[in-house]
């Protein structure tokens, strides 16, 4: 299976947050990750940081951040051009998902740990 570079957008340091436990299975799954979250820190082999890189090759960004906390990083997810966006519980957001589409990017409404679990990602 290739690896996917992936960005996780909400990254946390705690083991409780479901973005903790998606950067452990992509990285356990091959997965290159980019991990931005409000506070740094490091989950695995991955830092998590507060800027914002351009990320070359950029497959998927998955959202751990709800509605409102998303548009700061609306031109951010689109200047990176990934090709698909995969908004967990908890981050649907029906504005993104159509600028989304506008751009040829293809919104999921999905849950990244499922998608790992049963061999979707």
């Amino acid at each position: 299976m290739k690896s996917k570079k992936t960005l996780v957008l909400g990254a946390s340091t705690n083991p409780a947050r479901y973005s903790f436990l998606a950067i452990n299975r992509l990285r356990n799954h091959g997965h290159e990750v980019v991990a931005i979250g409000k506070n740094e820190g490091k989950v695995k082999d991955v830092n998590i940081i507060s800027a914002r890189p351009q990320i070359d090759d950029l497959d998927t960004v998955t959202l751990y951040l709800n509605e409102q906390n998303q548009k700061q990083y609306y031109d951010y997810i689109f200047s990176l051009k990934p090709k698909r966006i995969i908004f967990n519980p908890g981050a649907e957001n029906e504005e993104l998902e159509q600028l989304a589409k506008d751009r040829g990017i293809q919104p999921l409404e999905a849950c990244t740990l499922v998608m790992l679990s049963t061999g979707q990602f």
